[in-house]
């Protein structure tokens, strides 16, 4: 339970420090006195997000620090996070003048993930504002779950849920991607049989064009190539012959002076080479042919390569390989997204199928607990005047899965006989749903064996006897755990085992609030005013003392 408050430098709070009991613990004070101040440091300690403007004195860091007594049913969480496990354990959060909070437990420092954590399993605020969760799914999911012990089917379904949610992100991601790629599928296909078709890889461009203009010249080179020979073979005219005859003159001229043996080896190997070119010129002369296939076919060819350099911006076959291996890599990355759109389809079958089956176990606990929940709150109501009323949850499957399974949840309320049942948000009226929630935060209470649980003016909306019999059910769930009540009625008030005041007072010209501990005749002089107003009549008294009894 929550032993001690204590506040430094928060809002219109300088310095407070406050001991609570357990049982009914009453917190009474004027609109405005500062009650909410103090529901709003002890949501830091619940781990909410601060308010760096909160302090007081913006030179000085705000604290608040609440000391617990707790079970030592906690120790595995001490031990997991690493903590030291205190039966008095110490939660503080400092809002530094800065830019940044921090919390501790025990003087340890912790994240607001652990600190909210923590917390979660040592106290419960109810703020007045909060009775219209009542009318969300999310509250009527986690209330029915809650009585059906549904917390680690739910945690795990809502793992795999989220994974779900990703894969279909993912998947239709990929999809996208494959259509954008199916669109200019067939187009890239044919660029990359094209390319395909030429060979590439064994493809010589030189010669290829070597051999077409060969072949587009045939006629002049054969003719030049005639004239050629016929210098070399004319008789007495002929460049053989001469050479011939100049080369046994230079092999005389040699055998008388060796000064002239290197410059006649030098034309001996020449008259060889020359004898080596006409020899291979007489065999490419033989074997050059005009054909007009060959023709059509080599220009067919050059002006396919040379269309592709056109249509790729490119100017050699390097480029155009550059080009066909791009084209092959996107053709596989494309068969390689089909490949992986289903796997991933097959993986959220799987989930999908983890999910339904999480999904009935989730639906067959929740439908053994309706009943008795409603059971249990008409009870409940029934005490606070409300003995017609019924309530009852629907429960509807759903086509598609959801964060809370694969049904939707409806809450269906009527107060009076002879009506049909209808949606809660549609049926209620101000003072029943203070009832309502009333009823509902008892059975929640008893289902999560929470220590403490603080009501900010849950009685809101009613009064008379009513208002009385809040008071008496707030009296008896105290005896199974701490309740803190902020509270306008007297009826209420007057239950409290400890009874405390929430004041707002000017010191040195500077407004502040605190909080005061009434004592017996201190409580009795406040239930009366709250009976009577500003001033205090024999009668407020009286009937004070009667609602104390």
């Amino acid at each position: 339970m929550l032993k001690r408050i204590s506040i430094q430098n928060f809002a219109l709070i300088d310095s407070l420090e406050i001991s609570l009991g357990s049982g009914l613990q009453v917190i009474t004070g004027e609109t405005g006195a500062g009650k909410s101040i103090l529901l709003g440091a002890l949501r830091l300690i619940l781990g909410e997000r601060a308010d760096l403007k909160s302090s007081m004195n913006a030179d000085k860091k705000s604290v608040v620090e609440a000391e617990f007594e707790i079970s030592l049913s906690l120790e595995p969480f001490f031990q997991a996070n690493d903590l030291d496990f205190d039966p008095q354990t110490i939660i503080r959060r400092e809002l530094l003048s800065a830019t940044k909070s921090r919390a501790f437990v025990n003087d340890r420092p912790v994240t607001l993930e652990v600190l909210k954590a923590l917390s979660s399993q040592l106290i419960d605020i109810h703020s007045q504002f909060e009775t219209a969760t009542l009318f969300t799914q999310e509250f009527q999911f986690n209330l029915l779950d809650g009585l059906a012990g549904n917390h680690k089917t739910l945690a795990k379904y809502q793992t795999q849920y989220t994974k779900a949610k990703e894969l279909e992100k993912t998947l239709m991601q990929l999809e996208s991607q494959l259509r954008e790629l199916t669109q200019s599928a067939d187009y890239r296909a044919f660029l990359l049989e094209e390319l395909e078709d030429l060979s590439l890889d064994e493809l010589d461009w030189e010669s290829l064009q070597t051999k077409l203009e060969t072949q587009e010249n045939v006629g002049n080179i054969v003719e030049n190539l005639q004239s050629f020979f016929s210098r070399f073979d004319a008789e007495d005219l002929g460049v053989l012959d001469s050479m011939l005859e100049a080369r046994s003159k230079l092999a005389k001229v040699a055998e008388l002076s060796h000064e002239f043996t290197e410059l006649r080896e030098r034309m001996e190997g020449n008259f060889v080479e020359l004898k080596d070119i006409l020899f291979e010129l007489q065999n490419k002369a033989e074997d050059l042919e005009s054909s007009p296939e060959l023709l059509s076919a080599l220009q067919i060819q050059v002006d396919k390569v040379n269309a592709l350099f056109l249509k790729h911006n490119v100017t050699s076959i390097e480029g155009l390989l550059e080009v066909r291996d791009k084209l092959s890599g996107e053709h596989s990355g494309f068969l390689e997204l089909e490949s992986f759109i289903e796997t991933t389809k097959s993986e959220l079958r799987k989930l999908e199928s983890e999910l339904s089956e999480l999904a009935i176990k989730l639906s067959s606990k929740r439908k053994a607990n309706c009943a008795p929940f409603s059971k249990e709150v008409q009870a409940t109501l029934s005490q606070l005047g409300l003995e017609k009323a019924r309530v009852e949850i629907e429960l509807r499957e759903t086509s598609s899965f959801n964060a809370f399974g694969k049904e939707e949840i409806q809450l269906l309320f009527q107060a009076n006989a002879g009506f049909d049942l209808k949606p809660i948000h549609l049926a209620i009226s101000g003072g029943e749903r203070s009832r309502v929630m009333l009823a509902i935060k008892k059975i929640l209470a008893q289902s999560r064996e929470l220590p403490t649980l603080i009501l900010d003016e849950i009685d809101t909306g009613v009064s008379g006897k009513v208002a009385e019999d809040m008071g008496i059910l707030m009296k008896e769930m105290s005896s199974d755990l701490q309740l803190i009540l902020i509270t306008h009625l007297a009826q209420v008030a007057a239950k409290g085992q400890d009874h405390y005041k929430v004041v707002k007072q000017e010191v040195e010209g500077k407004t502040s609030s605190t909080i005061l501990k009434l004592s017996k005749d201190q409580k009795l002089t406040e239930v009366a005013q709250l009976l009577s107003g500003s001033k205090i009549t024999e009668a407020a008294l009286a009937q004070a003392k009667e609602l104390m009894k």
